[in-house]
């Protein structure tokens, strides 16, 4: 199988074959769309529950409560990936599953939601929207789509560690996502609209930094505040706290142990974010992460802003 820009796809496991590969009788389709390292990943934005989606079920005897708030998730495990057994069939959102698509199977993140997954083995990350249910093994924590999978570089084993965090489309570190992308894509200057809506987004991230602190901040802390969503690169977030002062003080757990990494936290509507960096590289961000103190039991991911 040759996408359109010549990556051959790796050869995969046979189903049931015990080496971390797909559901028995699952696999790639036998004439996969061209260009699938190419798809974007997907976007995220606000959309309403699903009415019927994210009520407890149970299966195989375990009760599942699926997440109904806006509360953050990160979750440690090993994602797999469902293919072509499944494909056309209707998923839990009532859509109907498309493999060549960046969509994933949780059994408790709320349908739909958005969340970003990464390749503890390769270091790849990807955006999927959640818009089934599953997997309902005790050793696996997501099944990704079979383009995801791609991406990730988990298609050839099967199955990789990954760190799974859940995405909002109101978060701060959307603001300079939004930026880059903008920028990136104008080959020449940007346009009197385009501005606009730049300073548009410059001016929610300084309001939503004023709402969350008291009156007496001053107008050049909001401002700094916006400036550093604003700074491009790798980054490690440390920690997601909704409890106020939890950021800052494991900031300063942090400072002590010896680390000399530029610390930040970041107010995302009631949570707090603890980032360090930015970093030039994923890799740079990776080996800073494997310095930090165990003894803080921190599972920091990489991201970038």
């Amino acid at each position: 199988m040759a996408t359109r820009n010549g990556d051959i796809d790796p050869k995969l496991p046979k189903a049931g074959s015990g080496r971390g590969g797909y559901y028995q009788d699952d696999g790639p389709g036998d004439n996969p769309p061209p260009g699938l390292r190419d798809v974007p990943d997907a976007v995220v934005k606000y959309e309403p529950y699903a009415r019927f989606a994210n009520k407890p079920y149970s299966v195989f005897g375990q009760t599942y409560v699926p997440l109904v708030n806006d509360e953050p998730f990160s979750q440690r495990g090993v994602a797999s990936w469902y293919g072509v057994k499944f494909h056309g069939q209707r998923t839990s959102s009532g859509e109907p599953y498309d493999m060549y698509k960046m969509t994933a199977a949780h059994p408790t993140l709320p349908i739909p939601s958005y969340a970003r997954v990464t390749s503890l083995e390769t270091g790849r990350s990807v955006v999927v929207r959640i818009n089934d249910r599953g997997p309902f093994h005790s050793d696996r924590i997501v099944d990704v789509s079979y383009t995801a999978a791609l991406k990730l570089g988990l298609l050839g084993k099967g199955s990789h560690q990954v760190e799974i965090e859940r995405l909002f489309a109101n978060d701060s570190t959307r603001v300079a996502t939004v930026r880059r992308a903008a920028a990136s894509a104008a080959q020449a200057a940007p346009a009197p609209a385009e501005i606009a809506a730049l300073m548009l987004e410059d001016r929610v991230a300084m309001d939503s930094a004023a709402v969350a602190r008291p009156d007496s901040q001053s107008r050049s802390e909001q401002a700094k505040a916006v400036k550093s969503v604003a700074k491009a690169g790798f980054y490690l977030q440390l920690g997601a706290y909704g409890r106020d002062g939890k950021a800052e003080e494991v900031s300063e757990q942090l400072k002590k142990s010896g680390v000399s990494q530029a610390l930040e936290v970041v107010r995302s509507g009631s949570v707090n974010r603890l980032y360090s960096g930015p970093f030039d590289t994923r890799a740079m961000a990776q080996e800073a992460a494997r310095s930090l103190p165990t003894s803080l039991g921190l599972k920091p991911i990489v991201v970038r802003r």
